[in-house]
């Protein structure tokens, strides 16, 4: 009895081993690897219907969490369990997104992150052309940061495939755009499984023969170190630096992960929050003279350790970075109560001097 026992538990403990080891050998083999420091050319979808932006601009940003992260979800990477939505629950969310994105119009720009273009997560569903299709008179560059070929975790319902990323949707001709490799990422073999952290740039000529260069940035999380972020920050910083010393209108936004500098990231904080909480952005990570544009009076982003309720945690993580030849006219967070996604929308008035 006893030998029958222990052989199966060799089987078991083998048939494990030949699992996992065949996981992270196809994830390596399949591994989606830009360069470090790389510049990828992107090409452009849709027609914008416009010529030259006026001094005004607006410009909407949101981290869309893949049109699952609605109310009613936790997530099992913060603490929670849950691995994607109810199809009926995503279907929901992600209309929620679409009129939340169509009813603040005019928007000369939107700035969206985790825009899946063919995940199980999101039921393979083409986010990036499904908002292209409902914004006609725009155009879009869409830049991957997520390409794994399969999430083994977690083992009983695993994640699974995921394509997903960044872009920017434009009512005017886009000069040049570009992706851009972040420095820094985690060890193998976790890496594998995680995101490649790119920013998008978008260049779009002005009426003064100028050119508003515009970022949209995600920048990495469970980066407990800050070593990851702080490397990523520094080439962001010199990238911005340049294009300024140009006379170039630069206009960063995005998730960043971290509190704007300055920012208390216990403001929302319902007190003794066991987790790991995003710490405020080093000053000397900005470019001197810049201004960093948030509404500090609602929180943009909730954790996912349990479904959103009065007591969740909340901080401020996504927000906007201008160059000195810019103004703000008008920031402000869109409270949505968390209904559509895990981060709430910032609309942005700004002008061009």
């Amino acid at each position: 009895m006893f030998k029958k026992v222990l052989r199966t538990i060799i089987v078991l403990a083998v048939l494990a081993i030949l699992y996992f080891g065949g996981i992270i050998l196809y994830g390596t083999i399949t591994e989606y690897k830009p360069v470090p420091g790389s510049t990828e050319l992107l090409s452009v979808s849709g027609q914008p219907a416009g010529t030259t932006p006026d001094s005004v601009i607006r410009i909407l940003n949101w981290n869309l969490g893949f049109g699952g992260l609605g109310a009613e979800m936790d997530f099992f990477y913060d603490g929670g369990h849950m691995v994607r939505a109810e199809r009926s629950v995503w279907d929901k969310d992600f209309v929620g997104q679409l009129q939340t994105l169509k009813d603040n119009q005019p928007i000369d720009f939107y700035f969206l992150q985790e825009a899946d273009i063919h995940s199980k997560r999101s039921y393979y569903v083409n986010m990036v052309d499904s908002i292209g299709r409902m914004l006609q008179e725009y155009s879009w560059t869409f830049g991957m940061n997520y390409y794994v070929q399969h999430v083994p975790l977690p083992i009983t319902r695993p994640l699974g495939h995921i394509e997903s990323g960044v872009v920017i949707y434009s009512r005017y001709p886009v000069l040049q755009p570009e992706r851009h490799q972040y420095p820094g990422s985690f060890p193998w073999p976790t890496r594998i499984f995680f995101l490649d952290r790119c920013y998008l740039v978008n260049r779009i000529a002005t009426k003064n023969n100028k050119e508003l260069v515009l970022i949209n940035t995600h920048n990495s999380a469970y980066d407990e170190t800050g070593r990851i972020k702080e490397e990523e920050m520094q080439v962001l910083k010199d990238y911005c630096e340049k294009e300024y010393a140009k006379g170039n209108y630069v206009v960063v936004g995005g998730d960043f992960n971290q509190c704007p500098p300055g920012f208390d990231p216990h403001t929302w904080d319902p007190g003794d929050y066991p987790l790991f909480i995003p710490p405020a952005m080093d000053p000397d990570m900005l470019p001197a003279g810049w201004t960093v544009a948030f509404d500090p009076s609602h929180p943009t982003n909730r954790h996912l350790d349990k479904p959103y309720a009065d007591d969740s945690f909340k901080t401020l993580i996504d927000y906007f970075v201008l160059s000195p030849n810019i103004s703000v006219n008008n920031i402000h967070t869109i409270d949505n109560q968390f209904r559509f996604t895990d981060h709430q929308p910032q609309l942005l008035e700004l002008s061009l001097h």
